[in-house]
């Protein structure tokens, strides 16, 4: 797959500058809500687009993990299915958030091993297996299934901006995905395991050294398989072959939905651990998608910050969440809104007939 994303149009930014200091306001007194709107109006006008927010979508991708059999979370693979159907029932901390907000929200069966009966319009059936296989004995899924995956999860970015989404937030659900998570993180960033696993939902010492344990025998696993040596000369691997031996459905489908909301010019909301996981997956497959992320907040998953730090970003919030579902995303869109609107309609000096002040 070649995706086409625009590298932002960076002579654009004098223009939008000037916009924003001629505001009513002193210069640069709006903070981060500044360089936000300077990087909204740069996805919307190098896409010849009207800058807007006002319909904004959350997409949660839910699948199982064959790793979960071993252990490794406080919940059996059963609550994944369990927590998808209090998402359309409207039950969980994302709906509260999306409620109250007015966000849209979307949840995707990717591969979820026990899914609800249950037929909802905001439920989107892109299954492609009853979960991954146990990443510390075999690999995750096949080649084909990756790559379906990933064509899945393009597919459903493209319908929710074609039915008139501005901007999409992601989520994830999965009992067990930070350990595929935190074990590709460990190829991506070449670090081992016991700096990329982290306590997820809470988990005891016990089942902590277990879950490190075991994903340090899937990076042993991929690196006796690919002959190599170091996790270093694991960077030959291609996405779809990295997503194929440690990924989760939900992981790829994510990469390709990120993916194609970028080459459609909509800007792409990073939660937590597992989707910025899954936007630095998508970066190795194209770097300008760097350009339209807009991380929400610092989650207080331990390996979080380093992806943080891998791209630079300055998240919006810092409120020690770790509960995924999108819910950071869900919390920043105010924020998105906010900086979309003091760029469009808040008052110049000139048009308000007060003098500038510095």
């Amino acid at each position: 797959m070649n995706w086409q994303i625009s590298k932002l149009n960076d002579s654009l930014k004098a223009n939008i500058q000037t916009q924003i200091d001629i505001k009513t306001k002193p210069l640069g007194s709006l903070g981060q809500l500044e360089s936000l709107a300077m990087q909204l109006s740069l996805i919307a006008q190098t896409h010849n687009t009207e800058l807007k927010a006002e319909r904004c979508t959350i997409l949660i991708f839910a699948a199982d993990h064959g790793i979960a059999d071993a252990g490794v979370s406080i919940a059996p693979s059963e609550v994944t299915g369990q927590m998808v159907a209090n998402f359309i029932e409207g039950g969980a901390a994302i709906n509260c958030f999306c409620r109250v907000n007015q966000i849209n929200l979307k949840v995707i069966d990717a591969g979820v091993k026990f899914p609800p009966n249950i037929q909802s319009e905001h439920l989107i059936n892109q299954w492609i297996s009853a979960g991954t296989l146990n990443i510390a004995e075999q690999s995750a899924m096949t080649l084909t299934q990756a790559t379906k995956a990933i064509e899945k999860g393009a597919c459903v970015a493209k319908a929710q901006i074609e039915q008139g989404t501005d901007v999409i937030g992601f989520g994830d659900m999965g009992i067990a995905n930070t350990s595929s998570a935190s074990a590709l993180l460990c190829v991506l960033l070449a670090q081992p395991a016991e700096q990329t696993v982290g306590r997820g939902t809470g988990i005891s010492d016990e089942q902590f050294e277990c879950k490190k344990a075991l994903v340090q025998q899937a990076i042993e696993r991929v690196l006796i398989k690919h002959e190599k040596t170091d996790l270093s000369q694991l960077n030959s691997l291609s996405m779809f072959e990295l997503l194929a031996e440690l990924g989760g459905f939900e992981i790829a489908q994510m990469v390709g939905a990120m993916l194609k909301t970028a080459e459609l010019g909509k800007p792409v909301v990073v939660d937590g651990f597992i989707v910025s996981v899954a936007a630095l997956i998508a970066y190795k497959v194209n770097q300008n998608i760097a350009d339209y992320f807009i991380f929400a907040h610092q989650s207080n998953e331990q390996a979080h910050l380093a992806i943080l730090n891998y791209f630079d970003a300055s998240p919006l919030l810092q409120l020690n969440l770790r509960l995924g579902e999108g819910t950071g995303a869900a919390l920043a869109m105010p924020l998105i809104k906010s900086a979309v609107e003091f760029y469009n309609h808040m008052a110049t000096f000139e048009h308000a007939n007060i003098s500038a002040v510095g």
